[in-house]
């Protein structure tokens, strides 16, 4: 392995949007707009040089609106890691910025099918995650 690490599979772990009433969709599809991505990543160690990485992307709206829909989807990533990696720095640049830069289309694409398929079809992210930038923010 030339790489420091290979995603050897991945796939929806769960995936939730709930709307509760027709009010709340009427509402929520004026002011969807609003809605902000957050993004929480956690990892924990398998064997073998192997790693679960859970990516839970949730769109939502972070006011203290009564009527609110919600839409989360955590994606999990199986993560082979070089041998050749040996620090603690290194192995969290690949989880946190590496992996997440890695697996984004496919996990954006997933959580724009499910709020395309539950009744906003227009919902676009104008802006990418720059995973290499949030990263040096938090560790920089």
């Amino acid at each position: 392995m030339t790489e420091k690490f290979k995603v050897i599979g991945k796939y929806i772990k769960d995936m939730s949007s709930e709307t509760p009433d027709l009010e709340t969709y009427l509402f929520v599809k004026d002011y969807i707009s609003k809605y902000q991505l957050g993004i929480d990543i956690t990892s924990k160690p398998i064997k073998n040089q192997h790693i679960e990485v859970n990516t839970v992307l949730k769109f939502e709206d972070k006011t203290e609106n009564k009527k609110k829909s919600h839409f989360e989807i955590t994606y999990s990533s199986i993560v082979k890691i070089s041998e050749e990696v040996k620090e603690k720095e290194e192995l969290q640049k690949i989880i946190l910025c590496d992996v997440q830069t890695f697996i984004y289309p496919d996990l954006e694409k997933s959580l724009l099918d499910l709020l395309h398929n539950s009744g906003y079809p227009d919902i676009k992210f104008e802006k990418k995650i720059d995973f290499e930038n949030l990263y040096n923010q938090k560790f920089n």
